[in-house]
């Protein structure tokens, strides 16, 4: 029996605008043409300041969870603001698209574990 892919979470950071555009549009494009069923979300930093219990529903669960957004310990650091620490252990990935490209980012998130 195959073990449960990884959900993905992509974070379109529109308010911050820390990624760059084209990091975002290459990376959402990738994920598109996967097929891969992912969630899209506006901005992970707006969500964790109005403290939005959506965060902790995406991370509960026991199946991996890949987030596509920034710099892993600002991500942390978001969901434990709002309320919902990360689990301990490995079951969640922070992918940085301010340091990893497009490319990268897709082959880590199909990647098996």
């Amino acid at each position: 029996m195959s073990e449960t892919p990884p959900r993905i979470l992509y974070c379109r950071c529109a308010f911050a605008q820390a990624v760059p555009v084209s990091a975002k549009d290459a990376v959402l494009a990738g994920l598109c043409e996967s097929g891969a069923n992912f969630e899209c979300v506006s901005d992970l930093c707006e969500m964790a300041a109005r403290k939005d219990e959506a965060l902790g529903e995406m991370i509960s669960g026991e199946a991996p969870l890949r987030i596509v957004a920034c710099y892993p310990r600002a991500v942390k650091w978001l969901f434990h603001h709002a309320g919902a620490p990360f689990p301990e252990g490995d079951r969640i990935e922070v992918l940085n698209m301010r340091e990893l490209s497009a490319e990268e980012i897709s082959q880590r998130l199909f990647e098996e574990k």
